[in-house]
């Protein structure tokens, strides 16, 4: 058979160049030796998981630990599946968490030099291999329906074989060139295969850079690697990009083990040399007493819009990531609690080899912890990022006084105090946590513990004596003139020796001013608070809290 002239007819392209072009267009990065090229290859779905930004983290770390480069690749082979703005939606959600790329899809980078980075415009490319691959007589043309196809794999089940196109069961990869031209002939459609070299009684030893030494069987099927439309399947487009823009670490889902086999006979049989592979472990939950994957449908937490919307702290999310990323993460915190993540050194070997286990609780200490070391200001960059996309109308109009609302971060934080708060975990907790400090979100409770004598002579009283001027010392010395005017003991001293001679404490006191004035029986620091709302505001509140 005419190896040439058939791989012309099935690939009638004129403007093909010979393949080792190609090796001169992409050569080899300078970098070094040690040095990991690592790449994000999504498909332009739409939809990104909390998975790939833990695998997203595992390349970016790679490559930036080594000095290397982390690199976005589109793999946009399924036209069926691709929505619009999905690529930036990428994107935008990574770098969210903090995770840029050097180089790639819409990146605007001087490293730009192996693209393109959309498979649909490295066409020609992967049809200069195909053709070489024919040439050889080391790929066919396959003119299979989806029918026969079906019954193939039909008989294949009943005879619990394994199914598939290999074997006594490649129909045209004996074809004869008589039979290949008529086919051309009458326009039958069809597809380009692999002729397979594989047995599956051979195994391949191989060393996965995450689980360590693994054993696979070869691959003994004719895959498909060229589409009907010229567009080609996933494994070879795979082998192909990996080559030529010379990846070296390739990190992916154990689900993709299967596929190793037929990966490392395409870059075989096209004379490259693989790159190292990586296979994560799944990340799973607990659920009662049983430990199961997250799942896009039982769980809402997979999303990472979820964190988005509820408002995680970005860094808080990466971090606690870290630590299921490399066991020892959690460890180098605590003796560096100031040093940036970045600094850490991630190996890749270090990654759990069994399912990781996302732990929300955990999560939730991450974030309170590092949201506890925010200044007031960078705390009100972050609110505010969440306010402008998911709060509600009255929120970003309040946002709109940068200088009140960091007053009040600063406070409610307990910046500069011997104690910083420590209980926030979410943007939209902490931003309910000052509504009260506006008219429009305050909603009181008044739920006073003392009747309505003792609780309007108390606000009456104060109401008469404030003056916003006050220090802590002249305001604390007002709310004890007020105790000692309603009978109650104006030093708690006092209180604990004789409490049956009294109605009350100071401390019963500030209670009801801080109910009137913040809705709430808790609060931070009443004194600076009365301050941040102004002398007529507390006032007022005090007035509007009479029973």
């Amino acid at each position: 058979m005419d190896l040439k002239k058939l791989a012309s007819a099935l690939i009638p392209d004129k403007d093909l160049l010979p393949t080792a072009e190609y090796e001169k267009i992409y050569p080899e990065r300078r970098m070094e030796v040690k040095a990991e090229v690592t790449r994000l290859a999504p498909s332009p779905t739409g939809f990104i998981h909390l998975g790939n930004l833990y695998s997203a983290l595992a390349d970016e770390r790679s490559a930036h630990t080594t000095g290397g480069i982390f690199y976005l690749r589109i793999e946009d082979t399924d036209e069926k599946r691709k929505v619009d703005g999905a690529v930036e939606s990428v994107i935008r959600s990574l770098r969210y968490f903090g995770i840029g790329f050097d180089e790639g899809a819409e990146i605007d980078s001087p490293l730009n030099k192996y693209g393109p980075y959309y498979q649909r415009q490295r066409e020609k490319i992967y049809k200069s291999f195909v053709k070489d691959l024919i040439e050889k007589g080391l790929a066919y043309p396959c003119f299979c329906s989806e029918e026969e196809l079906g019954s193939v794999r039909e008989r294949q089940t009943a005879n619990k074989e394994t199914t598939g196109y290999y074997g006594k069961y490649a129909k045209c990869r004996s074809l004869s060139e008589d039979e290949i031209y008529k086919n051309l002939k009458e326009g039958k459609k069809f597809v380009i295969r692999l002729k397979s070299q594989g047995s599956i009684e051979n195994k391949i030893a191989f060393k996965d850079a995450i689980k360590g030494e693994v054993t696979v069987t070869e691959n003994d099927q004719d895959v498909v690697i060229l589409k009907s439309d010229g567009i080609p399947t996933y494994h070879f487009a795979h082998a192909i990009d990996d080559h030529f823009m010379r990846t070296t670490l390739v990190i992916r889902g154990e689900e993709w083990l299967s596929s190793l086999p037929v990966h490392l006979e395409l870059h075989k049989v096209l004379g490259f040399k693989p790159p190292k592979y990586a296979h994560t472990s799944s990340l799973m939950k607990m659920d009662g007493e049983t430990k199961r994957k997250l799942s896009k449908r039982k769980d809402p937490e997979l999303s990472l819009d979820y964190y988005r919307k509820a408002g995680y702290f970005p860094l808080a999310v990466v971090k606690y990531l870290m630590t299921l990323l490399n066991s020892d993460f959690e460890e180098w915190c605590l003796k560096n609690p100031d040093a940036d993540y970045r600094s850490f050194r991630f190996r890749i070997e270090k990654m759990n080899k069994s399912g990781a286990l996302f732990d929300l609780d955990k999560l939730n200490d991450v974030s309170k912890n590092e949201i506890s070391r925010l200044s007031a200001e960078e705390c009100f960059e972050f609110l505010n990022g969440w306010v402008t996309e998911f709060g509600t109308d009255s929120d970003r109009e309040h946002f709109k006084d940068r200088d009140y609302i960091v007053k009040i971060l600063n406070l409610i934080l307990g910046v500069g105090g011997k104690k910083r708060r420590k209980d926030i975990e979410r943007a939209e907790q902490g931003v309910r946590l000052i509504d009260y400090f506006f008219d429009d979100t305050f909603a009181p409770e008044y739920n006073y513990r003392f009747g309505k004598d003792i609780v309007n002579a108390v606000l009456d009283g104060f109401s008469k004596l404030y003056n916003e001027a006050d220090d802590n010392s002249v305001w604390f010395g007002k709310v004890k003139q007020v105790a000692e005017d309603v009978g109650f003991a104006s030093e708690m001293s006092v209180y604990k020796a004789e409490p049956e001679k009294f109605g009350g404490s100071v401390s019963d006191i500030a209670e009801i001013l801080r109910i009137a004035v913040t809705g709430k029986p808790n609060s931070p620091d009443l004194c600076s608070i009365m301050k941040i709302l102004g002398g007529a505001r507390s006032v007022g509140r005090m007035k509007n809290g009479r029973i």
